[in-house]
């Protein structure tokens, strides 16, 4: 069994923001969806801590358009200031994701059950999702649906090759590395008739540490309830999100 998922997301508004781009309050989206972006995507559809979400590649449905807007954020200090951020507006993309177990969670091997996570991320794609959607930013609220990757028509199908230069990939954390440290990942996306094939976060070509972080702890009753989730192993017939 391909414990692979696919799934269309879209919404009126997008914020996927670099570091660098925050300066200030201003913030700029990328002109695609970052890879740890999807990964929180994927992880509002269906998560687990026994189970690693890995992006294989995204299309790009519509065309790339920016719309800017004038925005009142609240200041720390109270109040609040005049600031603007640069969407992207009407966007809509496939993805195609599949899970992995996460090596650093010994303590829950118990939950390493491929068909029960597989058959609850179908289902939670055909609810929309356990948790509420978004791309990039929480005001950017967005929708899922169950879709092939090669289901619609997109505006770069036949565009040919488009670099992004350098940005931002995925963080690494604790949990996933093992070493008790919060790493920032940096690739150069390339899209080729309107799909990115994203590298895996370890091959990434630049790797900066962030800071010290320790890995959260999951105790079975207090704050995870994995292992005892009732008729989970019976396919796609019956069972709840």
């Amino acid at each position: 069994m391909e414990n692979a998922i696919t799934y269309q997301v879209y919404g009126r508004y997008a914020l996927f923001t670099d570091p660098i781009t925050r300066i200030g309050g201003e913030k700029t989206s990328l002109f695609v969806p970052t890879y740890q972006a999807l990964v929180g995507v994927t992880e509002s559809i269906y998560w687990k801590p026994s189970i690693k979400w890995r992006i294989e590649k995204i299309r790009i449905l519509n065309p790339i358009r920016t719309e800017s807007k004038g925005i009142r954020p609240i200041k720390y200090g109270g109040g609040n200031d005049l600031s603007y951020a640069t969407y992207l507006s009407d966007v809509s993309y496939i993805v195609k994701a599949h899970f992995e177990w996460n090596e650093n969670r010994k303590d829950l091997a118990q939950d390493f059950i491929e068909h029960k996570h597989f058959f609850i991320a179908k289902r939670c794609i055909e609810k929309g999702g356990r948790r509420d959607i978004w791309l990039g930013t929480r005001e950017c609220a967005a929708y899922v649906v169950p879709c092939d990757f090669d289901q619609e028509q997109g505006y770069y199908d036949n565009y040919g090759e488009m670099d992004f230069g350098m940005q931002f990939h995925s963080f690494s954390y604790p949990d996933e590395n093992g070493e008790g440290i919060l790493y920032a990942r940096f690739w150069k996306p390339k899209m080729v008739n309107g799909v990115i094939e994203f590298c895996k976060p370890e091959e990434c070509s630049i790797t900066k540490k962030i800071h010290k972080m320790n890995k959260k702890t999951f105790t079975e009753g207090i704050n995870f309830s994995g292992l005892k989730e009732p008729g989970l192993l019976h396919g796609d017939q019956g069972g709840n999100l």
